[in-house]
């Protein structure tokens, strides 16, 4: 089963709590549960979550120029609104840092879209001819146990790094799935058969979230 969409919802704090925990199921399980009085029924809820967040209520963090600022417990308290077990289920936390003016005004160009593409595209079909004897795996992020000691083999190096992040980051047997689901696409992306020291460190490095500073 393929994603049915993708659901974004800005300013995720903003959201009733309630609201955001009937989300861990589906997205642990690609389905969801319904309980009334007489019956139960599940349904398919196969769906890419992206979520965007202030760092504070003013919408700053730790930056001593900002017009408005936010004591530690204020910020802690809004990023409090979206709990731990929730976050754990996101594989990758990013922290996007203001643009300064020079670089918005630079007349270099990125790298196009249509490339981008084309090798996203490239690792999607590598994904695809992984699993394509299993019915209900497409691709990485499906992984179940069984794949990921399959497909996610480390190097004595590459699994001391992984270790060591655990221990700092105090992170949970699900994020360590999650970086590893995360790494075999780093490597993916590189058309690379095997995960390096490299792929792992990149993906340790999208678990914001889980750093002192943020909700540790």
């Amino acid at each position: 089963m393929s994603h049915n969409g993708i659901l974004f919802l800005d300013e995720l704090p903003e959201f009733k709590r309630g609201v955001l925990e009937v989300m861990r199921q589906p997205l642990e399980d690609r389905e969801i549960t319904i309980s009334r009085a007489k019956f139960t029924v599940t349904y398919p809820s196969s769906f890419m979550l992206v979520a965007s967040m202030n760092p504070s209520p003013s919408g700053y963090f730790n930056d001593p120029n900002a017009p408005m600022t936010s004591t530690p417990a204020e910020m802690q308290r809004y990023l409090s609104k979206v709990s731990g077990p929730l976050l754990d289920r996101i594989d990758i936390h990013i922290e996007v840092t203001p643009v300064p003016f020079e670089k918005l005004s630079d007349d270099r160009k990125g790298e196009k879209s249509t490339i981008i593409r084309e090798r996203v595209t490239k690792t999607r079909k590598i994904q695809s001819e992984r699993f394509s004897e299993l019915e209900s795996v497409h691709y990485n992020a499906q992984m179940g146990v069984k794949q990921i000691g399959e497909y996610c083999k480390l190097d004595n190096a590459s699994l001391q790094l992984l270790k060591t992040a655990m221990e700092r980051l105090n992170l949970s047997a699900r994020a360590y799935d999650r970086i590893l689901k995360v790494s075999r696409t780093i490597a993916d992306l590189e058309a690379s058969d095997i995960i390096t020291g490299n792929h792992i460190s990149e993906a340790i490095q999208y678990r914001s979230l889980d750093r002192n500073g943020w909700l540790g």
